[in-house]
C-alpha cells in the first residue's frame, strides 16, 4: 500500500493508531524497577566488598552477577514480563543489555549456532556496542585534547 497523503495527514493517521501511553504509570514503573535493579547492584557490591574483595573486583563481580541474573530471567521468560511493566527501567541497566543478547540467542537457536545464535545475538546489541565504542573514542579524543592545554 502506497501512502500518498502529506506529512500532517500521515502524522494524524499515525497518532490515531498509536495506543495512548499512561505517562505517570510508565515513569513510576521505570523508576521503581530500574531503581530496584540499581539498588540490587549496590547491595551486591557492598556484599562482595564485605567478603574481602577490593573495589575493582567487587564492581566486576557485580556486573557479572547482574548479567547472569538478566540472562537467567530472560531464559525463564520473566524478563519480558518485567520489562512490560517497567519499560526503560529494565532497558537501561546492564541487565537490559544481557536480556537483548540472551533473548535473541534463545529465539534463534533453532537456526543453528553460527547463523542463528551467533549472528542474531548482536542484532539488537550490535548497534549499542558500535555507538558506545564510537562515543568513547570521540570523548577520549576530546579529553586528550583538553589535557594538552
Amino acid at each position: 500500500m502506497r501512502f500518498t497523503k502529506n506529512k500532517e495527514e500521515y502524522a494524524a493517521y499515525y497518532k490515531s493508531l498509536s495506543p495512548k501511553s499512561p505517562l505517570l504509570r510508565d515513569l513510576t514503573g521505570a523508576f521503581l524497577i530500574g531503581g530496584t535493579i540499581c539498588l540490587l547492584g549496590q547491595l551486591l557490591t557492598e556484599g562482595y566488598t564485605a567478603l574481602g574483595a577490593d573495589k575493582e573486583l567487587s564492581a566486576t563481580l557485580t556486573s557479572v552477577t547482574l548479567i547472569a541474573l538478566g540472562i537467567l530471567l530472560s531464559a525463564l521468560g520473566l524478563y519480558a514480563k518485567l520489562a512490560k511493566f517497567a519499560g526503560a527501567g529494565t532497558l537501561v541497566p546492564i541487565t537490559g543489555f544481557a536480556n537483548s543478547m540472551a533473548s535473541a540467542a534463545i529465539e534463534f537457536k533453532s537456526e543453528g549456532f553460527i547463523l542463528g545464535v551467533g549472528a542474531r545475538m548482536f542484532q539488537i546489541a550490535g548497534p549499542v556496542i558500535v555507538y558506545g565504542v564510537s562515543a568513547s573514542v570521540v570523548y577520549g579524543v576530546i579529553y586528550w585534547i583538553t589535557t594538552l592545554f
